[in-house]
């Protein structure tokens, strides 16, 4: 599904964001980029949407290569950035949903609102929503596209416990339908356990990827704690109950 070879990109020429970038991710993965602020994750996301090109090397998604192909991997995949109100361009629930879709499919867009949780909502405006509810508007929204891949940014940022159990069922579902994720984080804690694939960047290189039992005892200095439960000596778990 992805694959990256010797990948790296510059906001300008005298600053790198990354640097020689070598990876590859399965369809159907869920991996996890993690990394301190400012380590290049956003930035990474961005190039996984086809929203920035690669200033050397290459970046395969799907059947569509980078540098040349960013129009068709933007087709493929669906971004959802942290901030929710970036997103949310309707004034209510369901014209958010519906907005700037072919036809303005009512049984689709509904469906996924109940997916989520989000039927009660359907006619309530957006500036009313908690942002958890805003937050779910905005993956039901980019699910409702039926992309092949889904990128996240942050997604347990600003969530309480409820709404982290509700997004680790979020990605759970997804990956059980085959769709490949790939999100970005500072704190493993809540998401260590069901990715697939760990990637860790410090000032824009990637230092580890691999299997999360793999990657996990390289962490000391890069700026990431390992979950709470490897350091407790209980392997990979969260406290879903």
């Amino acid at each position: 599904m992805i694959e990256a070879a010797q990948l790296s990109f510059a906001y300008d020429r005298d600053a790198r964001a990354l640097e020689t970038m070598d990876f590859r991710i399965p369809a159907g993965t869920l991996a996890v980029v993690a990394g301190a602020n400012g380590s290049g994750k956003s930035t990474l996301l961005s190039l996984l949407a086809g929203l920035e090109t690669p200033s050397s090397g290459s970046l395969r998604l799907g059947d569509f290569l980078l540098p040349g192909q960013e129009a068709e991997a933007r087709r493929m995949g669906r971004l959802v950035v942290q901030d929710a109100d970036l997103h949310i361009l309707g004034a209510t629930l369901a014209e958010d949903l519906l907005l700037g879709r072919e036809g303005g499919d009512q049984a689709a867009a509904r469906g996924m609102a109940q997916r989520f949780g989000l039927l009660e909502h359907w006619d309530s405006p957006v500036q009313t929503l908690s942002y958890g509810t805003r937050r779910k508007l905005c993956l039901a929204g980019a699910l409702l596209d039926e992309p092949r891949l889904l990128l996240l940014d942050e997604p347990f940022a600003g969530l309480d416990y409820p709404g982290i159990r509700e997004m680790r069922g979020i990605l759970r579902d997804n990956r059980g339908q085959g769709l490949t994720q790939v999100l970005s984080t500072h704190d493993l804690d809540p998401v260590a356990d069901l990715a697939d694939l760990l990637l860790v960047l410090e000032r824009g290189r990637l230092v580890l990827c691999g299997a999360p039992a793999e990657v996990l005892p390289g962490l000391r200095g890069l700026g990431v704690r390992p979950p709470c439960s490897w350091l407790a000596g209980r392997g990979l778990e969260y406290p879903d109950a």
